[in-house]
This record gives structure tokens, sequence and C-alpha cells, in this order.
């Protein structure tokens, strides 16, 4: 699709400054824009990339209009002005480039639905689904091909599931969540006892419970409680091929980054953030707002509010200080050596200075 400045800016609601005329084809990032794209400036950097920029015109943020407009004074570039630029700029490339979905089919004929499952108004059901007996389904729900909804599940209103995800028996599903492809809700927990010499497989009998407003990344693994239901809380927002354990306790409005790993029995208060790679060992609380950079390796509490790199994870500032120390030791290592030698040295001389006193004090008796 394209369309024209001019377009764009009653779309956005905004002033234009430029060729208002001008054709635009795409949207763009900054320094892959070319002279019919649009691109955003929400930040300094970008700005200053901004000169480098092929971009036919530019959204541009309130606050940095006037550094925008000292900057290309002498070479004007077609600009819109916003609050928020990067909404903005959202907004104009799902008009660029409509999602695509799915025709809406209704339920097909060939997806295998029980008798006993229960689904809502205007929902759309694909191909090789399947919904076990106990199912119940609520309204303007789509489940796409190859999703298995086991015995008992429960989906709320305005759920999202695609292809080939697996939810487990007595999965419970509030509104609005959105689950992406080969996500697997309520496998069992990685739970055994050792006894006599092998390992005895603990039975996990609770299920998985997901507030509203969720979204789950591809590829991502939820496990059941043993007793009660692990929990992701309202408005979290976890990504690809994460795994959450059996009895963790998600609060409300986290976000995870691809590949964190929760162990057992973790919880966490509201807004807590894990960047990419993070590991959480079991029966650990993080605190609400508390972040974890990538891969930090979590053996104990995280206060509330605190930032915590490396691993053993550690305050921002104290394991900055250690990175910083660790990267002198090679420099440390050739001082120890150059005063190791500075020592021999005035040892020898020391010594040499020792012996011709004691043969003085000989001669002088003699």
């Amino acid at each position: 699709m394209s369309t024209t400045v001019e377009w764009i800016a009653q779309e956005l609601n905004c002033p234009a400054r430029g060729n208002q005329r001008l054709e635009i084809h795409g949207a763009e990032s900054v320094l892959k824009a070319g002279p019919h794209d649009i691109t955003f400036v929400g930040d300094e950097l970008n700005l200053k990339r901004l000169k480098s920029s092929q971009a036919g015109a530019v959204i541009i943020e309130q606050r940095l209009e006037e550094s925008f407009q000292k900057a290309f004074e002498s070479t004007p570039m077609t600009s819109l002005t916003v609050v928020d630029a990067q909404a903005a700029f959202i907004k104009v490339i799902q008009k660029l480039r409509p999602a695509r979905e799915l025709p809406e089919i209704g339920i097909s004929p060939a997806a295998d639905i029980s008798d006993q499952a229960t689904i809502g108004e205007n929902c759309h059901i694909y191909p090789r689904v399947t919904i076990r007996p106990g199912v119940k389904i609520g309204n303007n729900c789509r489940i796409y091909p190859g999703v298995y909804i086991g015995d008992d599940c429960v989906l709320g209103d305005d759920v999202t599931i695609h292809a080939n995800t697996v939810l487990y028996p007595d999965v419970k599903i509030a509104d609005r969540v959105l689950i992406h492809a080969a996500a697997v809700l309520g496998c069992d927990g990685f739970g055994y006892r050792f006894e006599n010499g092998r390992y005895v497989k603990i039975p996990h009998l609770g299920s998985v419970r997901i507030e509203d407003d969720v979204e789950i990344g591809a590829g991502t693994t939820i496990d059941r409680g043993m007793i009660g239901p692990t929990v992701i809380g309202l408005g979290t927002k976890i990504d690809n091929q994460v795994m959450i354990a059996h009895n963790c306790e998600i609060g409300k409005h986290n976000a995870f980054a691809s590949q964190v790993g929760f162990a057992g029995s973790i919880t966490t208060g509201d807004y807590v953030r894990c960047a990419g790679q993070v590991g959480i060992a079991d029966h650990v609380h993080i605190g609400d707002q508390a972040t974890l950079g990538a891969r930090a390796g979590v053996h104990r509490d995280i206060p509330p509010g605190e930032v915590h790199i490396g691993t053993p994870a550690a305050p921002e500032k104290e394991q900055r200080k250690i990175v910083m120390s660790i990267r002198k030791v090679p420099e440390m290592r050739k001082q120890i050596r150059d005063l190791e030698q500075q020592l021999k040295t005035l040892t020898q001389q020391f010594e040499a200075l020792n012996d011709s006193s004691q043969i003085n004090d000989k001669s002088a008796l003699t």
C-alpha cells in the first residue's frame, strides 16, 4: 500500500511541513529509509543519524522539533510533528502493512470438536484443531490450525491461539490473551523424589491460570502446579522460548525477554523485567519493579526496585565495580611481577652490602 504525507498527517491529526504530496511507499528505520519511505525520530541519537538518512519524510517528536529545525534549516526535510513519535510510527506501519490473517471461516468441519465442548459467538476455529470434552470457549476467539485444547480448559473472550499450541487439561485463560505458535501450557512440572537409587515422579495435579491481557511467545512452556495453579498475572508479556516451571506465581505487568528460565515456585511482584537468558533458582522472590540484566543468574531474593546483573546476580553498581576490577587483573599481574623483580634486585643489593660490611669488619679486627 502507498499513500501521501498529507494523508498520513490527517490520520495522525498532526501538522506537516514540506512536500505534503510526497508519495510514501513504505516505513523504515532511520538509516534504512529511502526517498519514498517515512521514518521516525524520538531521541537525540536518531536525530543525529537523520543527517545520514535518505528518508523522504520523518515523524518527529514534539520535544525535538526545535533541534530538528536547526539541524535541517539549510536542507528542509518533510516532517510531521507529534507528541509520541514511536506510537505514531506504529500507527502508520499498521496502515501501510495491514495484518495478514486467515479468513474468517467460523468453525471448520475439519476441526475435531467434542460434543461436550461449548463454543461462544463469532469464534473462528480452523482445520486440524482438537477441542476435548468439557472445554469452554468465550466469544470472538481465534484458534489456528493444529492447536490442541485438553479436557476442561476454559478460554475467555477475544483469545487468540496460534498454530500448533498445546493446552493440557484444566488450563484457564482469561480475556484478550494472545498465545503464539507452538507454546505448551500445563505440562507436568519437573519434579522427582530420589528413592532407593532411582528417580520417582511427583504427580502434578494443579493447573495453569493465565489472567487478562497476557501475551505468550512462540515456543514458550508454562508448567502446571503440583497442587495449585501456576499463575501468570494481568498484562504480563512473555517473549519466545521462555520456560516457567511449576508453582510459579508471576505478578502483574511483568516483561520477560527470550530464553528466560524460571525454576519452580518462584514468585514475582508487579512490573518486574527480565532481559534475555536470565536464570532464576527455585523459591526465589523478585520484588516489585525489579530489573534483571541479560544472563543474570539469580539465587536469592531481589528487593523491590533494584537492578541486578551478572552471575551470581548483584546490584548493578556493585557488579560493575567487580567487572572493572577483573579487567585490571592482567595489568595488576604485570605490576606484581615488576614489584617482585624490584624486590629481588633490592634483596640482592642488600645482601651484597651486608657481605661487604662483614668483610670490612673482619679487616678492622686484624
